[in-house]
């Protein structure tokens, strides 16, 4: 049986290792091109003995991205960062990245091309995250005019950055941060009036399963009449900040009390962050969280790829309650 080859830059990561296993189970030869094959080796045994391969590429290597798409029938972009370093830029790698890949697709001839952009992604954004992700979807529809763009919400699954990020805060603090645009609103309780701090709970997100995006990608693989379009990807619930912190604590079973922070302080906090090596919070991702994070309506989304969103209550309790107090006293 001769299968059909598709090349993704960043299979290794979170998204990634979804997407190569939901590729893999739908019949295609998996390349996976990373800057360190040494330690994609894990994602081998997700498909039958030699259907995945793995291949040396730096995404600003343009000799190396030549060779690793070289005949290929797709290619799939999922590389990017959260955070910059002095040689890793958002410019460098969502943009002039994207462009790399793009340009050696086109004069491969690949024609089906799917980028991972980000929900936010805009050049007239505040913050450098989302203006890169918008100058790498114009690189590659520049280069590869039918090019599908997905543009997922926060993405969440056993692996994420995003819940298990607060849930290790949970464990190590007594208090978990909320940070809040709006400040305080008065809420009336019959006749008398209270200062609700929280305000209206913050910035909004619309989280989506990571193996929905993973069958996002393999639909318009698959079906070549769902390509060419820019998707909006997001569960089917919208929550405030409150309301994932609450999230994480029923799902973990962990109690705390939640602190409403202003948007000041936030900044405040990310400016002395950003020293840190692992920089757990940057003023760009505070400026990120100045807009909501959801669908806006106006682009298709998984529904329209004939999937059904997941929501996180089905799935975050699995892994969440490893932070849970039972689960840490059996460790």
């Amino acid at each position: 049986m001769v299968r059909r080859l598709v090349t993704v830059f960043g299979g290794s990561g979170f998204l990634g290792r979804a997407i190569v296993h939901r590729l893999a189970g739908r019949g295609w030869a998996v390349r996976v091109a990373v800057r360190h094959p040494s330690s994609a080796e894990f994602l081998l045994p997700m498909g039958e003995v030699g259907q995945i391969s793995l291949v040396r590429a730096d995404i600003g290597d343009v000799a190396a991205v030549t060779a690793a798409v070289a005949g290929a029938d797709a290619v799939i972009n999922l590389v990017g960062i959260l955070t910059e370093s002095s040689r890793r830029t958002f410019q460098a790698v969502h943009a002039d990245g994207a462009a790399n890949i793009a340009g050696a697709a086109r004069d491969a001839g690949i024609k089906a091309f799917v980028q991972m952009s980000a929900l936010g992604a805009s050049a007239r954004s505040d913050a450098a995250y989302a203006r890169s992700k918008a100058a790498g979807e114009a690189a590659v529809r520049d280069a590869i005019p039918g090019a599908t763009i997905l543009r997922p919400s926060v993405v969440f699954g056993p692996d994420d950055d995003f819940f298990n990020r607060f849930g290790k805060m949970a464990v190590l603090s007594p208090v978990l941060p909320v940070f809040t645009g709006d400040g305080y609103r008065v809420v009336w309780n019959g006749a008398r009036p209270s200062l609700d701090l929280f305000g209206t709970g913050g910035p909004r997100f619309q989280p989506v399963y990571v193996g929905d995006v993973a069958s996002a990608v393999a639909a318009v693989l698959d079906d070549p009449a769902l390509a060419g379009r820019t998707y909006e990807l997001g569960g089917p619930a919208v929550y405030s900040m409150k309301q994932i912190m609450e999230l994480v604590l029923s799902s973990s079973g962990l109690h705390r009390r939640l602190l409403p922070l202003p948007m000041g302080i936030a900044m405040t906090q990310a400016r002395v962050f950003e020293y840190l090596p692992t920089q757990p919070l940057t003023r760009d991702q505070v400026r990120m969280m100045r807009v909501n994070n959801i669908l806006t309506g106006d682009e298709p989304g998984l529904g329209e790829l004939g999937i059904t969103a997941t929501p996180a209550e089905t799935i975050l309790p699995h892994y969440m309650r490893r932070y849970g107090p039972a689960k840490r006293a059996e460790s």
